[in-house]
């Protein structure tokens, strides 16, 4: 039906001058929006429809499959308006690096959906912008880093996980279950003892509620009706996945209040215990030097923490998960690794170190990495300035998507874009090789502030995991009916699915 249509039908209960009006207005807006892409060198794109943009050209469930599409006949920097929304897509590796990298300044502020500022309101590390988004990302690298990120202390605590993860894996017996939990908490505790200063029992309700809602907003946040009403928040607020969206977002601010004034009560400011006690004695001691305008307060501990706790559990479980799934997929993989890991290991706990003598199941997770594609549109952009890119102009102000997915799945950078194929990462003589269109962490000044700490967590949880398991699907599945196809969400998870893990230690 079209706008018009829409409107004729109405117009029993709204006076036909009204509705002229309204019609007009939308009209003029259009055209001035749309059309301002002939007044300037604005990057092309496809034709947009008043108020709804190129809406029904998407696929909203997955978007970034389409953009990809654009990109083949639009070139690697174009326009689409997401509703009445202008959007730049960047596509394609050579593109996506010289936009991040080199013109860092100019692409390098962040846009916030709607579902995220009614929450964020501007605060935290992920998605706030200007003076408060330099202080906490200084401070939380800085700290993590003193809380063992990229040290031999955090090594430590992930083989210490990854010993509990092994007995609860063991307790299936060999019988088909979802990785899905277990996983998500072995990672999510890596980050807690960071950030809180303890691990948790994963039959910790507190912990294990925490971590589920975490999960099912990151799912909420991709999906179609959620992207509706970040576009259009004022007419979509009856969404029902918004409020649920919310309710969940708002217990686990509560449950991390708890959390914040236990921590609280025993501070000892001359031995922080994690990230939120080095806070708040940052935080007490701009009070005490009456310092007003201190970013160090109750909103940004609140919304960093939040941030941290879901980068830090979700793209990296998910990872794993797939790496699983795909060893159970194809099990030739999977004789090799685990023929690379007991030739170079035997039968001793692996170690960060070991990275270098084991290249075929280095490329195995690089290649899990690329082809998994766990946030194919990056986290959005926004321009700080206008900028002429690549002989386009494009104003301050507008949002910009890095495809990812098109860095990844770039066909003139990799010989088998769309398939698992591990030797993209070996020579010929079987030796590790890195790839610049290595992307999946993004780049430029919002590269993840977690790169070394998940790929620290990739290789000693998956190569622990294989020193002690055979993956395979459930009984009657055949590895060929194992479905790669990833659930819709705002990260790629893989679609619902049980392996069975056989230990063989």
């Amino acid at each position: 039906m079209g706008i018009l249509d829409l409107f004729l039908q109405t117009s029993s209960s709204v006076s036909l001058s009204g509705a002229l009006v309204v019609l007009l207005l939308i009209y003029l807006v259009s055209t001035f929006s749309f059309n301002s892409q002939e007044n300037r060198k604005d990057p092309p794109g496809p034709k947009p429809l008043p108020l709804l943009g190129n809406l029904l050209q998407l696929d909203l469930g997955r978007p970034y499959n389409t953009l990809l599409e654009f990109s083949k006949k639009y070139g690697p920097v174009f326009t689409v308006y997401l509703g009445p929304k202008k959007v730049v897509v960047l596509a394609g590796y050579k593109t996506v690096k010289e936009a991040l990298v080199k013109y860092a300044e100019e692409f390098g502020d962040r846009d916030q959906l709607q579902i995220v500022r009614d929450f964020n309101k501007g605060h935290g590390v992920l998605w706030s912008n200007g003076d408060s988004w330099k202080e906490m990302r200084r401070f939380a690298l800085t700290n993590l880093r003193d809380f063992g990120m990229g040290k031999k202390a955090c090594e430590d605590k992930i083989i210490e996980e990854c010993n509990f993860l092994i007995e609860v894996f063991k307790k299936f017996k060999g019988e088909a279950f979802d990785t899905t939990q277990p996983m998500n908490c072995a990672v999510s505790n890596i980050i807690c003892s960071m950030v809180y200063g303890s691990r948790f029992e994963y039959d910790d309700p507190e912990f294990t509620s925490l971590v589920d809602r975490t999960n099912r907003n990151i799912q909420l946040a991709g999906s179609s009706s959620m992207q509706l009403y970040n576009l259009f928040p004022w007419f979509c607020k009856w969404i029902a996945n918004r409020k649920e969206f919310h309710k969940l977002a708002d217990a686990n601010k509560k449950q991390n209040l708890k959390l914040f004034s236990r921590l609280k009560e025993t501070l000892n400011p001359h031995m922080c215990r994690g990230f939120v006690d080095a806070f708040l004695v940052r935080k007490q001691h701009a009070e005490e030097s009456g310092i007003t305008n201190s970013h160090f307060h109750d909103e940004n501990l609140i919304a960093t923490v939040v941030n941290l706790f879901a980068a830090g559990t979700d793209t990296t479980a998910t990872t794993l998960r797939w790496a699983l799934l795909l060893m159970a997929k194809y099990p030739k993989t999977q004789d090799q690794v685990q023929e690379e890991l007991s030739r170079v290991l035997g039968s001793r706990q692996v170690q960060v170190e070991d990275r270098k003598n084991l290249p075929f199941t280095d490329a195995v997770i690089h290649e899990t990495q690329r082809l998994a594609n766990i946030v194919p549109m990056a986290l959005p952009h926004r321009t700080s300035q206008d900028v002429t890119f690549q002989g386009h102009f494009i104003k301050k102000g507008t949002t910009v998507y890095p495809l990812l997915t098109s860095v990844l799945y770039d066909e003139s950078e990799w010989e088998r874009p769309h398939s698992f194929y591990p030797a993209h990462f070996l020579d010929k003589d079987g030796k590790f090789v890195k790839r610049d269109a290595f992307m999946p962490f993004s780049a430029g000044r919002r590269v993840c502030l977690g790169e070394s700490l998940a790929r620290m967590e990739l290789f000693i949880f998956f190569t622990t995991l294989l020193q002690h398991f055979r993956f395979s699907p459930p009984p009657g599945v055949s590895e060929d009916e194992l479905d790669l196809t990833p659930r819709v969400g705002f990260t790629l998870n893989p679609s619902p699915h049980k392996l069975c893990a056989v230990s063989h230690m």
